[in-house]
């Protein structure tokens, strides 16, 4: 009955409860339920630490794979760059593109986790306590109105019982005066009224007590069945909210990953097109693309009849001539496939003063080893011809590794790439070229408006611009005018070598064996653009460079004794020198014997001398001991 009259309270108060309610089943359970809800509230801050630290594991992983991403995109005006012309590097730079795009999901799924599940949280969590505060506040202060109510009870019930036993003995003497003869009437009078003041008393403690267990059972009645239940009621309806928003969160939580998924998988498919874009044909036609020489291959070497040199005393040419042709025979070496000569460095070597820094401020326009320098000198012939051959040979090697531009109309390199370079060159002229006309008929209308309508512009202030456009134009076509007869050169002889390849496979065709030896020799072009008179005289020096290649091959390269900086270009056009940009970082392998040249190192096969005056020298104090071996 109790329990229903409590329930019939609280619907009269508006508030429906459930039959499980902690107001009627937990009446006595205020400490607990205190306990719990703090639990609960520390509960969602354990959450919310929780998403916190997913939310900066996922900002750290975003980063690091940012990170990844850029460390492999290529480097601008870096050799990387050139690798990416083959479709396995375009898959492999569309794969670093997507993973970044792969990180910035991540990034969004912490900064969904921060604004979605983070903020809501520890905003809940300070509702949560305030509310918390408020309720058990409301709580303690009415089992405090209890208490209070029952110390008063205790008080009346108490004063109540004390004015009894007074009247019942007031009681007692009056009837013990009455019954005394000896007694005077007025002493039991006295006694009489003594007893009825007490009496009067009792009686008005007793209305006192009356009063004050009613008033207590009436507050006990509301506290148990109004008040606590009403408290602990919001108390179930916070925690239930609280919950609710856990599961909320949690649900947010699944939420926010599951909308970044269909963007991820448009990462990896994205990563899959690339992989499948990558193509193994064209990737080899790139390679001959890009590395075609357009050289005509080597002819068949003729026989030479050594036998007449029978007759005749054996001289060191001869010996030498025998020798290399021994080694020819076992070896087999063509000169576009010769190693370098090791001993270059020694035949090559600068014998002539180095040409001095140069003081204008452009050191390029200076020309190093130019007519100002001391003329080489002379060697005998034998020497000198295997010099000139070789260090053509290796310039042009050289120039080939490096892919350089070591000159404006690009001769140094093989026809073919020499003929992809020089369009190239014209296609970039010819869009500066337009971009620059555009920019004069621009200017030109401006002009011809401020000439209309004078008080929108000075006209004049156009014409200096009009005339830098002008000069640019005008040299843009001398440019082009040049790099367009160097393409038709270079287009010329290419022709004309396919048509001599044609008739030369057509004679073979018919004649059913190879044309003389000397027939394809003529017309050749080395490596290093010059074409070979003789294929004897060629054929002779081959062997000799192929001897000495075979003699040094096993030679350990010098240790490296410090580095060095370029501070202005050399072009190293004499034999034994080795040429160098503005800035450059090459390796010092010896240093200055006095003679003002410094021998130094590009790569493990690229060394030679450069003037001591145009470098800036880093030694390495720890080999000093190794810079005069040589």
């Amino acid at each position: 009955m109790d329990s229903n009259r409590g329930l019939l309270t609280l619907r009269r108060n508006g508030r429906e409860t459930m039959n499980c309610s902690w107001g009627t089943e937990l009446w006595d359970q205020f400490d607990n339920l205190e306990k719990h809800t703090q639990w609960g509230i520390e509960f969602v801050e354990r959450y919310t630490k929780f998403v916190k630290e997913r939310s900066e594991i996922e900002l750290n992983y975003a980063k690091q794979i940012r990170n990844l991403s850029k460390k492999y995109q290529p480097k601008k005006n870096s050799r990387e760059e050139e690798e990416y012309k083959y479709s396995s590097c375009r898959a492999f730079l569309m794969t670093l593109n997507e993973l970044n795009d792969y990180a910035g999901q991540h990034e969004v799924i912490a900064e969904n986790l921060n604004t979605q599940i983070l903020s809501e949280l520890l905003r809940h969590v300070q509702e949560l306590k305030a509310e918390r505060k408020s309720h058990f506040h409301d709580g303690r202060r009415a089992q405090q109105h209890m208490e209070n109510s029952w110390k008063q009870l205790e008080s009346s019930k108490r004063r109540f019982e004390r004015d009894c036993k007074e009247a019942d003995r007031a009681q007692h003497y009056f009837e013990k005066m009455d019954a005394d003869i000896n007694v005077t009437k007025a002493d039991v009078e006295k006694a009489r009224q003594q007893a009825q003041i007490r009496h009067q008393v009792a009686a008005e403690s007793k209305n006192e007590y009356l009063s004050c267990l009613q008033k207590f059972n009436k507050d006990q009645s509301e506290h148990y069945y109004t008040l606590i239940p009403l408290i602990f009621q919001r108390i179930q309806e916070m925690e239930e909210r609280r919950i609710e928003r856990v599961g909320e969160s949690m649900r947010t939580y699944a939420d926010v990953d599951r909308r970044v998924l269909p963007i991820v998988s448009k990462c990896l498919d994205g990563m899959n097109k690339a992989a499948e874009s990558i193509d193994p044909k064209m990737d080899t036609k790139q390679v001959v693309e890009t590395y075609k020489s357009g050289f005509e291959p080597p002819g068949d070497v003729e026989f030479e009849d050594y036998s007449l040199s029978m007759r005749r005393a054996v001289s060191e040419s001869s010996f030498l001539n025998a020798r290399g042709e021994n080694r020819r025979r076992s070896r087999g070496k063509l000169w576009p496939f010769i190693k370098r000569n090791k001993l270059m460095s020694l035949l090559a070597s600068p014998r002539q003063p180095p040409p001095p820094p140069p003081t204008s401020p452009s050191p390029s326009s200076a020309v190093p080893n130019g007519p100002h320098s001391p003329p080489a000198q002379q060697r005998e012939p034998f020497a000198q011809r295997i010099n000139g051959f070789m260090s053509s040979k290796h310039r042009s090697l050289r120039s080939l590794k490096r892919g350089g531009t070591s000159s404006e109309d690009y001769s140094h390199l093989p026809p073919e790439q020499r003929r992809k370079k020089l369009q190239a060159k014209l296609n970039d002229i010819t869009k500066d070229l337009q971009k620059e006309m555009d920019q004069r008929d621009a200017l030109a209308k401006m002009k011809d408006v401020y000439i209309k309508n004078p008080h929108m512009g000075d006209p004049n202030s156009v014409d200096p611009r009009l005339e830098e456009i002008t000069h640019n134009i005008d040299k843009l076509q001398l440019e082009t005018s040049k790099f367009e007869s160097w393409l038709a050169d270079v287009e010329g002889k290419l022709l004309e070598k396919g048509d001599a390849q044609r008739r030369q496979s057509a004679h073979y065709d018919s004649q059913g064996h190879t044309p003389v030896g000397n027939n394809c020799a003529q017309n050749r072009e080395s490596p290093d653009g010059s074409y070979t008179e003789d294929q004897s005289v060629e054929t002779q020096f081959k062997s000799r460079s192929t001897e000495f290649d075979d003699e040094f091959d096993d030679e350990d390269p010098l240790p490296t004794i410090g580095t060095c900086k370029a501070l202005y270009p050399f072009e190293g056009q004499n034999e034994g020198t080795i040429s160098m940009a503005e800035g450059e970082m090459l390796y010092v392998i010896e240093e200055d014997k006095g003679d003002g040249w410094t021998r130094v190192r590009r790569r493990e096969d690229e060394e030679g001398y450069v003037p001591t005056s145009y470098i800036k020298l880093y030694f390495d104090t720890s080999v000093k001991g190794a810079m005069t071996y040589i």
